[in-house]
This record gives structure tokens, C-alpha cells and sequence, in this order.
């Protein structure tokens, strides 16, 4: 699965996972929506959970993320073509946002999305580059082996509401 970045550059680059991705020919850096390929788009803001449902798509085309400071990570800034899809409800094990839910940084979405798409090799293979990423990967065991068990968004939704009445 090609991994693609609608970046910003608004971030720390010393902090900045998308471009430690790019450094290590794991994942591929734009900066304009234009340039960025169309295919799955993780987007906080999407109507529609990210499931296994959407792998064939993800496959054949590209799975995007947009780079950028939270603080600049509005609706208005996912204009980006393809079909937009939320991850489920995960807990951050970066430095900055750790045990924080939803506070995902670029890499940790990215594994996240190919853990619930099938490919969980490959999400362990990015968080490699991450002293911390394999925290990440243990921290969400359960609930990205269940999400990555489901076969639609409706089923990842209901799992997800369990977490959050959790909380």
C-alpha cells in the first residue's frame, strides 16, 4: 500500500513523522492537494469510519494523510480528493500527545489505517524508524485487532463507542 502526505511544513521538522517516512522511502511528501493522488484520505472530520472495507480501495490507488499542526487541522483543511474515511478511537503514544485519545501524529495514523486494513506488518515496519512506535502498536493491541476483525464502518463505529464510554 503506497503511502502518500499532503504536507504542510507547519510543524517542528525535527518532530515532523511524515518527513522521517519520506527520508526512509516509506511514505511520499506534497505540498499541494494537485500533486497529492487520489485514494483513501484519513480525515478526522470524515462521516465515515475507516474499515477492512476500504482496503481494495486504499491498495489500488494510495492511503493519504494530510500533515499539518493540530491547531491548523480544521475541517476546511481535508480538500483533498479520494474518498475520506476517520480512524477509529486510538490512543497516541508520541512524546508530545502521549496517552492522549485522538492525538494522533502522521505515522501513528498511518499504522493505524494499514493495522485496520490487513497489513500489519507494514505498520510495524514504519513504526520501526520511532523509539516510541512500538508502544503505539502495543498500547492499541486490542482495539486495532478488533477494528482490523470488522467487516464495515457500522461495525468499527459500534467497537469504537465501547472505548468511549470507556473514558
Amino acid at each position: 500500500m503506497d503511502l502518500h502526505v499532503r504536507y504542510e511544513g507547519d510543524d517542528d521538522p525535527d518532530k515532523c513523522t511524515a518527513r522521517k517516512l519520506a527520508r526512509f522511502d516509506l511514505a511520499e511528501l506534497h505540498r499541494s492537494d494537485r500533486a497529492t493522488p487520489y485514494g483513501v484520505v484519513l480525515n478526522p472530520h470524515a462521516e465515515r469510519a475507516l474499515s477492512p472495507a476500504d482496503a481494495d480501495l486504499a491498495a489500488d490507488n494510495a492511503l493519504v494523510a494530510l500533515d499539518c499542526s493540530w491547531e491548523s487541522a480544521g475541517e476546511k483543511q481535508f480538500s483533498l480528493p479520494g474518498e475520506h474515511r476517520a480512524l477509529p478511537y486510538l490512543v497516541a503514544a508520541n512524546p508530545v500527545n502521549f496517552g492522549r485519545p485522538m492525538q494522533l501524529t502522521t505515522v501513528e495514523a498511518f499504522a493505524a489505517a494499514l493495522a485496520v486494513l490487513g497489513e500489519p506488518d507494514h505498520a510495524e515496519r514504519i513504526m520501526a524508524k520511532f523509539t516510541w512506535g512500538e508502544t503505539f502498536l502495543e498500547l492499541n493491541e486490542e482495539p486495532l485487532r478488533r477494528y482490523a476483525a470488522c467487516e464495515d464502518s457500522s461495525e468499527i463505529v459500534a467497537i469504537q463507542q465501547e472505548y468511549l464510554d470507556r473514558e
